[in-house]
């Protein structure tokens, strides 16, 4: 039994001296000091030394995680949020082949997403949101295949939604809200398998639910809908109750119009429902006032009959940070 001990304590010490004597691969060094460079003091007075997966008695850098791969370490997240970061996107960050985590959020980040982005193949997590960027939506964000999360929202990015968006088969939240998005919501997203969140209200798009969930079988997990404060059209098809994962609907200041159907209230756990703001008339089918989950349902800004009551008290529903990391 102590030769198992002493045997597995041996090991142990093995595996430790090994990864201390690792040494950062130079292609992560180099890059993590240009982004080092351009970046403001903020950042700069943390990073303390030339390697910055830490270095003899110098810790690794302020929001950089690395962990060993054969005899070297690499960088696997780059975490640096809320610091005033001021100018463009670094590309340095593209030639981190091993992230997969990229968090730059709620800085002062100006100008595209590079295309080059599309070289970080083992990114999970992608955010950016509460910056300044600009431009199109790189179409190479598709090539990101094992990305679970995008946040881009709270940014300035115009055009359309790039369709290679759907070319993501482990995409769970996708978040495009706040920003100048244009043109119709693509089809294809609906075939992403895993999707359980999609917010791309409060942009400037067009086109209808029914074009949205054209191709069967759409949007097969889905929980959350936000199609807010755009400019869709037309009406609530009842085929939209096929979602049957669905639990908040927020269709909110867009010109749609047309009768609400029974069917929505055949989904099992719609728990919000956001109809406010457009141009909906006729009756509210009592089935919804019955729903078991059903806890709030605005309808004012519409041509509803009369006598058709809201359920709940009128409030802002937004995300928190912790959700966003499900």
């Amino acid at each position: 039994m102590a030769c198992q001990w002493t045997l597995s304590l041996i090991c142990i010490f093995s595996l430790l001296l090994t990864a201390a004597q690792s040494k950062t691969l130079k292609r992560d060094v180099k890059a993590l000091n240009e982004i080092k460079a351009s970046l403001g003091w903020r950042v700069v007075y943390a990073w303390v030394g030339d390697d910055p997966c830490g270095d003899g008695d110098l810790p690794p850098w302020s929001g950089v995680t690395c962990s060993t791969q054969g005899d070297y370490r690499v960088v696997t997240e780059l975490e640096v949020y809320a610091v005033s970061i001021v100018g463009p996107f670094p590309i340095a960050v593209t030639n981190l082949l091993d992230l997969t985590r990229l968090d730059l959020h709620n800085n002062k980040l100006t100008g595209p997403i590079p295309p080059q982005i599309g070289r970080l193949k083992r990114l999970r997590i992608l955010n950016l949101r509460w910056n300044k960027l600009q431009d199109v939506i790189p179409a190479e964000i598709g090539e990101l295949k094992r990305l679970t999360h995008l946040s881009l929202s709270f940014n300035n990015f115009k055009g359309e939604i790039p369709k290679e968006i759907a070319n993501l088969p482990e995409l769970r939240y996708l978040y495009l809200q706040e920003n100048r998005l244009t043109g119709r919501i693509p089809p294809e997203l609906g075939i992403l398998p895993n999707l359980r969140h999609l917010d791309v209200g409060n942009n400037h798009l067009v086109g209808t639910i029914r074009e949205l969930i054209r191709f069967e079988g759409s949007f097969p997990v889905l929980r959350n809908l936000y199609l807010n404060n755009n400019y869709l059209t037309g009406g609530v098809p009842a085929q939209l109750a096929n979602l049957t994962n669905l639990e908040i609907l927020y269709l909110s200041h867009n010109k749609m119009s047309g009768t609400i159907p029974l069917a929505l209230a055949h989904i099992p756990k719609l728990t919000y429902l956001y109809l406010d703001h457009n141009q909906f008339s006729g009756r509210i089918p009592d089935a919804f006032y019955k729903h078991p989950f059903l806890k709030e349902m605005y309808i004012e800004g519409n041509a509803f009959r009369p006598g058709v009551n809201p359920i709940g008290i009128h409030k802002v529903l937004e995300l928190t940070d912790t959700e966003f990391l499900v």
